[in-house]
């Protein structure tokens, strides 16, 4: 037991020691500091070509991390997304899958086009326009994945490393220079030989711990034209993945417009529907319900609105498609119509036959 305890005495005191030096040495940088930017000291000042690599140095960080905040607001726009990516990040993480905003888009316009009817001009357009975001937001899925891998990469790992590395060792000279610099100013102090051996040897130690961080400072400093020279090839990844993104857009707005230019039909349909009252129908009392329906059927396209005048006839939305087919006894100016468990006459001059 006498020898834990002294042991754990011994232990006490070699921290308390070296909490004393390291107390003695914070108060004598900030000494010197103090007394340096009140005047009253002089400090060692770095050649002119260091304090252009670190002026270098710090305007690359500030346009690092700006342009990397501002192009990650591009590829995400979200905020909250962005905030729930960096934390997925941190944790280290996957993200669940999560639809891009023109994914989210196409995907409503596909469903409500099925809703109103694919056989619709409206509703065939929305879904043809719905197909298209939907491949826009997977190409822009595709952009932000080459851009984080080939160009924002670069950026975060020259912020948290090479960046962070000179940060330190700059911080460690800027130590290494107050503790020189508070040496030469007790070697200008000292009065007795001893003092005056005791402060020159001291300054000897600091001058050369000073030389040497600054060494290792000034090589990390000079690294950041290679720096630029590996961000200046991962912009121009970036860049080529923009150029194929707009490209996958253009081309496939370009499809979407030949698509919507010259729907089927379009072209026979009239611009007003028919003045002229309908023709008389000589099978008014005929009953759509019990004429058997043939196999051969016929789809058609309604032009115009059309309300029933009795419930033997059967009302039309434009642009709705229906099944007709002819029945026996039906006047040729009429056919008979069905839309789903509906079926009744339908005035032909209101339907585009389709086939």
């Amino acid at each position: 037991m006498d020898y834990f305890r002294s042991v754990n005495i011994n232990n006490m005191a070699d921290s308390m020691k070296k909490f004393g030096a390291q107390t003695a040495t914070f108060f004598s940088r900030a000494k010197q500091y103090t007394e340096e930017q009140l005047g009253t000291s002089e400090k060692t000042v770095f050649d002119a070509r260091f304090e252009s690599l670190v002026e270098k140095a710090d305007r690359t960080k500030y346009w690092t991390e700006r342009l990397l905040r501002q192009t990650e607001a591009l590829l995400q726009p979200n905020p909250g997304m962005r905030a729930e990516e960096f934390v997925y990040e941190k944790l280290d993480k996957p993200k669940p899958p999560r639809l891009t905003e023109s994914e989210t888009l196409g995907q409503s316009m596909i469903e409500a086009g099925n809703d109103f009817g694919p056989g619709t001009n409206y509703g065939s357009a929305l879904v043809k326009c719905g197909e298209a975001e939907k491949k826009i937001g997977q190409a822009g899925r595709e952009l932000k994945d080459k851009s984080m891998t080939n160009f924002l990469h670069q950026l975060k790992t020259f912020l948290e490393g090479d960046m962070k590395t000179i940060a330190r060792e700059r911080r460690t000279l800027l130590a290494k220079r107050l503790d020189l610099d508070a040496c030469k100013t007790k070697v200008r102090k000292a009065q007795s030989p001893e003092k005056i051996q005791q402060a020159e040897a001291d300054l000897r130690v600091c001058q050369a711990e000073f030389d040497r961080q600054y060494e290792v400072t000034k090589l990390l400093l000079d690294g950041i034209s290679t720096a630029h020279a590996n961000h200046h090839r991962a912009l121009m990844n970036f860049v080529e993945a923009q150029a194929q993104y707009y490209a996958q857009c253009h081309s496939y707005m370009t499809e979407l417009q030949k698509q919507l230019a010259s729907p089927p039909g379009d072209a026979t349909i009239p611009l007003a529907p028919p003045s002229a009252s309908l023709p008389i129908d000589s099978s008014r009392s005929l009953d759509p319900n019990t004429v058997p329906r043939p196999a051969l059927t016929r789809k058609a396209k309604v032009l115009y609105d059309y309300d029933a005048a009795d419930k033997n006839e059967l009302s039309l939305l434009a642009d709705e498609v229906i099944t007709v087919y002819s029945a026996p006894g039906l006047d040729s100016d009429w056919m008979i119509g069905e839309r789903g468990s509906q079926r009744g006459k339908v005035p032909l001059t209101y339907l585009e036959l389709l086939n």
